[in-house]
């Protein structure tokens, strides 16, 4: 159960997170990740994709429909591939967005909750969308972040114990990394612990349209503007 006591409604929240995700994405754009500042804003940057991960499983709860739901995260999903292309190769190729892999998120979500069949064919499911997600942000960890926060909704404990030990799997995965340092960084998502638990208050905030539709132009718009920043810097 969401705590009430907290100071950020979902409009909030997810203001405060898209800040987040423009500090990483400048970091990832101009900045060294091993160096101290690079470090600091990506640890900053740690909170967007949990976070929007746990947005998308409370909208589940709230939408009037999944599927316009599906279909607006699909269509925006599209809009941003060249964008999110550009910005991390300064070309075209099969790279996706954070958008596209909560497409999938939804998707696992929603499977879960409608199919009427075993877990195992549930899991199987799951297994499929992390393996697409690949091509996306965040890949495999916003799927299995968003049905833990759908699965354990209820349950503050089985939910955050659930979130650690995947953000411990994600931690684990980056130690390749030269230096071995440079992924530090990743423990970054354990902040969003705190940040949930104790800072959302459960409320929605203003219901106005620019609310809803404002990160998704923001995102595919902010990637081509870091994107042809970048190259007129480093060209």
């Amino acid at each position: 159960m969401t705590n009430t006591k907290g100071f950020l409604n979902r409009n909030q929240l997810k203001y405060l997170v898209i800040a987040a995700m423009l500090i990483d994405h400048i970091a990832w754009a101009f900045v060294p990740t091993a160096s101290l500042l690079g470090q600091v804003m990506h640890i900053i940057g740690r909170l967007t994709g949990p976070t929007m991960a746990y947005m998308l499983a409370e909208g589940y709860h709230y939408t009037r429909s999944v599927k316009k739901y599906a279909m607006r995260l699909g269509v925006f999903a599209v809009i941003s591939w060249l964008p999110f292309s550009y910005f991390e190769s300064g070309g075209i190729r099969p790279a996706f967005g954070v958008i596209y892999t909560l497409f999938l998120s939804l998707l696992a979500i929603w499977f879960w909750d409608k199919a009427k069949c075993s877990v195992s064919v549930k899991w199987l499911a799951v297994l499929v969308l992390c393996i697409l997600s690949v091509f996306g942000d965040w890949a495999m960890f916003d799927v299995l972040y968003a049905l833990t926060f759908f699965r354990y909704r209820e349950n503050p404990r089985e939910k955050w114990l659930t979130f650690s030990g995947i953000t411990l799997v994600c931690c684990v995965s980056m130690l390749g990394n030269e230096p071995i340092w440079s992924g530090l960084f990743q423990l970054g998502i354990f902040l969003v612990i705190p940040l949930i638990q104790y800072c959302y208050n459960g409320e929605s905030g203003s219901k106005k349209p620019f609310h809803k539709w404002f990160f998704y132009v923001f995102y595919p718009l902010h990637l081509l503007v870091l994107g042809i920043l970048r190259w007129v810097v480093f060209a």
